[in-house]
């Protein structure tokens, strides 16, 4: 079915979209700025920056509630912003934007320990497809599936370890590598810790949560169909203590 379909790819694009705002269209304003226009160095990268922290603010309006993630990646984009405007080093600005980035990274790991991971956001749509017997699938596993929270938290983990990771790696480059190749081989390496990531947490988490939460649609569609309550084991609609009622 279409709608079904386009439920299906929203996900994806949701998950690509960032990548693509993120880090594409800022290398390409900074080589347009640099090159095309004649920009110094340091007002390259300032006004390249601006892309990713409009794209954020834009998530934050249109949402219906707030996304910790989005609302994190907004202070780190204008507390980068800001210190761009003073940091007047080329070197210091692509440092600090690793070094600043690099808090989205230690809070997902730190979020771990909490009720909700902040990976968590983008996870559940993709699981669960959208669906309202996803979603609701999802909510059961979460209260009852201690294997299933354990992924959750896993996906989480590994996602923060990657970015945490490339963040490390790119303050490296930007005091040992010429500027203007650190502008696309920081892309480079985004590119690379997204992709692992996405890889690790799909195979080791997404994929065994998806079919977790496909498992119990499934159990729950039959349950309904025969009549039987998947919770109780009593007869749809009947009281709480028929089950109860009927074994004794």
């Amino acid at each position: 079915m279409p709608e079904a379909e386009g439920e299906r790819g929203n996900p994806l694009l949701k998950s690509l979209a960032p990548l693509i705002v993120d880090a594409g269209i800022p290398v390409a304003l900074y080589y347009v700025l640099s090159d095309g226009f004649g920009f110094s160095t340091v007002a390259a990268l300032g006004w390249s920056s601006v892309v990713p922290a409009l794209r954020t603010v834009w998530d934050l309006v249109s949402s219906h509630s707030v996304n910790g993630l989005a609302l994190l990646m907004l202070v780190v984009n204008a507390v980068g912003l800001a210190l761009s405007a003073v940091a007047g080093d080329p070197r210091l600005m692509m440092a600090k934007d690793s070094g600043v980035s690099s808090v989205v990274g230690i809070a997902i790991l730190l979020s771990v320990r909490t009720k909700r991971p902040l990976m968590t956001a983008g996870l559940k749509p993709w699981v669960t497809k959208g669906s309202a017997a996803g979603n609701a699938a999802w909510d059961r596993l979460m209260a009852g599936s201690e294997r299933f929270r354990r992924a959750e938290r896993r996906f989480s983990a590994i996602w923060g370890t990657a970015l945490l990771t490339e963040c490390v790696v790119k303050v490296i480059g930007a005091y040992t590598v010429p500027v203007h190749t650190m502008v696309w081989l920081g892309t480079v390496l985004t590119v690379v810790a997204v992709l692992a990531a996405m890889l690790i947490a799909g195979g080791s988490c997404a994929d065994p949560m998806e079919k977790m939460v496909k498992a119990e649609v499934e159990a729950e569609c039959t349950a309904d169909a025969s009549g039987v309550d998947v919770g109780t084991g009593a007869p749809a609609g009947a009281p709480a203590g028929a089950a109860a009622g009927a074994g004794s």
